[in-house]
């Protein structure tokens, strides 16, 4: 298959490069998200499924097992598996968050009600798990159903620790690890398992995943303070207007005086915010520092991704895979 030479982003060039693939599971998942008895199910999640994104979860699994010399389709139902239990987190996600604008468009929850997503993501997360079950492996059901575990556990975290100040740094990350890493690496793990690679192989997927998606998030919670809305799907500034404990703040925090201390305390712990203080919290993460060090611990992140991609085969999707942790920083510039 040749690729398009005009494709210069490395999530563009493995779509090129995994496009039959890509096709496949793109009728997998219009098959399995129908329902005969709830036109609703469909309708919610073409919204979200349809709404152009760039399914960079799904792909790594494809890419992963390619790369390993995968020959079959089991990896498309992985991949299938992968983008529904992405669906359903966001589903469940912008209700708890009470967002009103994912990937540039409004909400489920928004168009249709909390109830919807909620039982909707239900709904995939049990078709996710159907279509994992049909790969006849064990290792994989147990490497999907433990990333699941993980990711609530990780949203719980995050609930409970949103405007508490004693949030630490290890706590940050393993929110992060749950919401968002932990299905990064999952889905790279298993490309690696159904096509049967060596043990330190499979691990060296899940630990390029386990980077790639800390790198991620540390990359969006920056962008948050101050990336282009329409790159991020939401608005500048929610995290703070939701409270939410991120890396930079979690240092600036950490080193505040008393005035600044003071700060914090009104508009994250007791929610009183008023005008000017996204624009006050901006300028003290600045004067900390604190946001070009979460940027170069993204930096840290990406490359420790990258390095783990050495000891698989030489192969043009393991390029792309590791021009992709690149990408991800990348972002920031």
């Amino acid at each position: 298959m040749s690729l398009d030479v005009a494709a210069t982003k490395p999530h563009e060039r493995m779509q090129a490069a995994l496009a039959d693939d890509l096709a496949a599971v793109g009728v997998l998942i219009r098959d399995r998200m129908a329902s005969k008895h709830a036109p609703r199910i469909p309708e919610v999640t073409a919204h979200l499924v349809e709404a152009g994104g760039k399914r960079v979860r799904p792909m790594l699994t494809l890419a992963a097992a390619r790369l390993c010399g995968y020959v079959g389709d089991a990896h498309q139902k992985l991949a299938a598996t992968v983008e529904f239990i992405h669906t359903a987190t966001l589903l469940h996600d912008d209700v708890v968050d009470e967002s009103e604008k994912r990937r540039g468009r409004p909400t489920a929850n928004l168009l249709w009600d909390n109830k919807s997503s909620i039982l909707v993501g239900d709904y995939l997360f049990a078709r996710a798990f159907q279509l994992m079950v049909e790969t006849g492996n064990l290792q994989v059901l147990n490497i999907l159903s433990n990333a699941s575990a993980v990711i609530a556990e990780g949203e719980v975290l995050q609930l409970t620790t949103a405007m508490n100040l004693a949030t630490t740094e290890d706590i940050y990350l393993q929110v992060i690890r749950g919401k968002t890493a932990a299905l990064f690496e999952a889905a790279c793990e298993v490309g690696g398992v159904i096509a049967g690679r060596p043990e330190d192989q499979v691990r060296a997927l899940a630990t390029y995943g386990d980077g790639l998606g800390i790198a991620f998030q540390m990359v969006d919670d920056l962008l948050d303070w101050g990336g282009n809305t329409g790159a991020i799907g939401k608005n500048t500034g929610d995290d703070f207007r939701e409270r939410k404990l991120t890396l930079p703040v979690i240092r600036a925090v950490a080193r505040a005086d008393a005035d600044e201390r003071a700060f914090w305390v009104r508009t994250i712990e007791k929610g009183d915010q008023r005008d000017g203080d996204l624009d006050q919290a901006l300028a003290l993460l600045t004067a900390h520092g604190t946001l070009e060090e979460t940027r170069i611990e993204a930096l840290g992140w990406a490359a420790r991704s990258r390095a783990a991609l050495d000891i698989l085969p030489d192969h043009p999707l393991r390029d792309m895979m590791g021009d992709l942790a690149d990408y991800v920083v990348a972002r920031l510039t």
